[in-house]
């Protein structure tokens, strides 16, 4: 593969899929270990103590060959605007704040957004409407999320997905959601500031309240449902009250056809804020 510089550094990647470039962002090295499967994912996310050594390993996870097949083939296909810049081309990591007292929760990576940037809802629209809403709420450092050394930073925020694999079509199978809930529930009991969580969308939704229950957290019953405003609590096992409000996803669906509005998304942000210094 001919060696393409990254469009914000100049640095040189000779592959976009291989651990260790010196992609910005990029916490893998050699000594990575590496997920063939789920109970792999499982031994190697238990012994990760530090949330860097967590996402170094998710990284390079490879439990999932139909996810590994489908986000190689699109860093090396590409897409026409982006054919003369390196993909990231791998599972994309966690984002933001690791003592975050605020988590917003998506789906998986996009193809051509997440799997080409190698940072959570960066270089497409729906990175372009959550960090402008973050940015207004003083959250983010900056309305604009173009690539991983755009110098954008989270205050008290992580952004966290269930799958970390850009999944054809844009929905992972079943076992393919069930492998990487692994990862998904040590992240969250990692997170152990934790105070407010915005689901985007309902599988955000119903993953959280499905890793919260796994964990042993304490969960309404019946279930709470999802909705544009839903608000939830859920309790840790030690006793600490997380508050959990649904959003419809920034997806292009949503907000072109103004099912999602920037109001109805500002409001809501402003929501999780509060709640999560309460």
């Amino acid at each position: 593969m001919t060696a393409l510089p990254h469009p914000h550094t100049g640095d040189l990647f000779e592959s976009p899929v291989i651990p260790g470039t010196g992609w910005p962002g990029d916490l893998a090295t050699p000594r990575t270990p590496v997920a063939n499967n789920a109970d792999d994912v499982a031994k190697i996310a238990g012994r990760c103590n530090e949330p860097t050594d967590l996402d170094a390993a998710i990284s390079v996870c490879r439990a999932c060959p139909r996810l590994i097949e489908w986000r190689e083939d699109k860093a090396i296909s590409k897409r026409a605007q982006w054919r003369n810049e390196p993909y990231w081309g791998r599972p994309v990591p966690s984002f933001g704040d690791p003592m975050a007292r605020m988590a917003v929760i998506g789906l998986a990576p996009a193809a051509n957004g997440a799997n080409r940037t190698g940072r959570m809802f960066t270089g497409d629209q729906s990175g372009d409407w959550l960090y402008r809403a973050l940015h207004d709420a003083g959250v983010a450092s900056q309305a604009e999320s173009i690539d991983a050394a755009d110098g954008l930073s989270l205050d008290d925020c992580r952004i966290i997905a269930p799958v970390h694999c850009a999944p054809p079509d844009n929905w992972p199978s079943p076992d393919e959601k069930r492998t990487c809930a692994i990862w998904f529930d040590n992240e969250l009991s990692a997170l152990t500031t934790l105070r407010a969580v915005m689901c985007l969308g309902q599988i955000a939704w119903t993953s959280t309240l499905g890793a919260a229950r796994r964990l042993g957290w304490q969960v309404p019953r019946p279930a709470p449902r999802f909705g544009h405003g839903a608000r939830a609590e859920i309790t840790r096992t030690d006793g600490t009250t997380v508050h959990v409000v649904g959003c419809y996803h920034v997806s292009r669906q949503n907000t072109n056809t103004g099912r999602l509005t920037r109001q109805m998304l500002d409001e809501v942000v402003h929501t999780l804020r509060g709640l999560a210094v309460e």
